[in-house]
């Protein structure tokens, strides 16, 4: 066991955690009309206690297990089997990286949120989200970063897929599975109000940027150079994707908006996640630069154009933003066209599926979509009985 890199991992994971809590609860509530962000703070809130107890019980083991399967680790370390506090994953106590891992398990169903807010059922959330993140999200984080048919000697040979962070596994699995939803739910009664609270939209993305340094940079599972070289560049992208995005809506509308340039901060971020740790800073600055632009115009195409209703712009922020910076690790040198390219077909054809006949099976069993006063009133009320602002108080 190695005393810094044990340190500044328990800080990473305490950063991840932050992204979800209170981050993304803020980042996405601020977004939404009054009467439904308290179900959009449960949402996170719910998923996240789901997940840990879910990645206990056998999502590490999917991931992480022993198994010598491509395709899944297998079962030997359901509930943490075998492993104590004496126990090491290279140089880092076992139990330390899979609360690492638990909170990318946390983060990943709850970037799915965005995409059915203020019309989804709270039954629907939380069983979708339990058995996407043990039949989606934990397969493909083993194909990738559990030695599975994804990594160097599997399906693409000797170099496999490069994704440090979760371009691949983080973040086009949620954005396409964010779709999926919100094509299923079909569009809300009322897509036109504008956020309720800019304020807690600014709050929540200044969390999820600070939060991202323990995200990448907790990637490199030591304190050394490279995670130092990934928290800068992780910056550095979400900087500049900030002002591009709103530079680009200066151009486009005539102003630039705050909710604007922090969504594309988030786009920055989304988009340097899988290739924090084989670029540069000049790397990352054109990254982000051709993010800020990229994200807005998917965007665009999402509603304006597929007229799709993905609430709070999951896919196109996300999902567009971590396969555009997968991609670029082919293009900088620091990964195969084949194995990227590759990766990214396999993971997104397995996470259609998935999604798809998960959408079905859970919707048999629990109402996808609350009824129509319930969505005219807010899920605040009609789902939790409670408010949160209470005027006359």
């Amino acid at each position: 066991m190695n005393g810094a890199d044990t340190a500044w991992i328990i800080v990473a994971t305490a950063l991840v955690l932050f992204m979800t809590l209170p981050g993304l609860a803020l980042f996405y509530g601020g977004l939404v009309r009054a009467r439904n962000v308290l179900s959009v703070f449960m949402h996170c809130y719910a998923i996240a206690c789901l997940m840990s107890v879910l990645w206990l019980i056998a999502g590490y083991s999917i991931a992480f297990g022993g198994g010598t399967s491509g395709y899944w680790g297998g079962l030997d370390k359901l509930f943490l089997s075998g492993v104590d506090a004496d126990s090491l994953a290279g140089t880092l106590p076992e139990v330390l990286f899979f609360a690492f891992q638990m909170t990318f398990a946390i983060i990943t169903p709850a970037l799915i949120v965005g995409a059915y807010v203020e019309r989804v059922g709270f039954g629907f959330v939380l069983t979708f989200s339990g058995l996407w993140m043990l039949l989606c999200y934990a397969p493909v984080v083993h194909w990738i970063w559990g030695g599975g048919m994804l990594s160097d000697g599997g399906i693409f040979g000797d170099i496999g897929v490069r994704d440090f962070a979760g371009g691949i596994v983080v973040h086009e699995t949620a954005g396409l599975a964010a779709i999926i939803i919100a094509v299923f739910l079909g569009p809300r009664k009322n897509s036109t109000t504008p956020p309720h609270n800019p304020g807690f939209v600014v709050i929540g993305a200044a969390m999820l940027w600070v939060g991202w340094f323990g995200f990448n940079g907790g990637s490199q599972l030591a304190a050394d150079g490279g995670a130092a070289m990934a928290l800068t560049v992780t910056h550095i992208s979400a900087a500049t994707a900030s002002l591009t995005w709103a530079l680009w809506e200066k151009i486009k509308y005539g102003k630039a908006s705050v909710v604007g340039i922090v969504t594309g901060t988030i786009a920055g971020l989304a988009s340097i996640t899988p290739a924090s740790g084989f670029v540069g800073p000049v790397e990352a600055l054109i990254i982000g630069a051709i993010a800020g632009i990229l994200c807005q115009e998917a965007v665009n195409l999402v509603r304006n154009v597929l007229k799709i209703d993905d609430t709070l712009d999951v896919f196109a922020v996300h999902g567009v933003g971590g396969i555009f910076g997968t991609i670029m690790i082919a293009v900088f040198g620091a990964g195969s066209w084949v194995a990227q390219l590759g990766g990214l077909a396999v993971v997104g054809i397995f996470t259609t599926v998935v999604t798809v006949v998960l959408v079905k099976v859970v919707a048999a069993v629990t109402a996808l979509r609350v009824d129509a006063e319930s969505e005219t009133n807010g899920l605040d009320i009609s789902a939790h009985g409670e408010r949160a602002y209470d005027l006359s108080s």
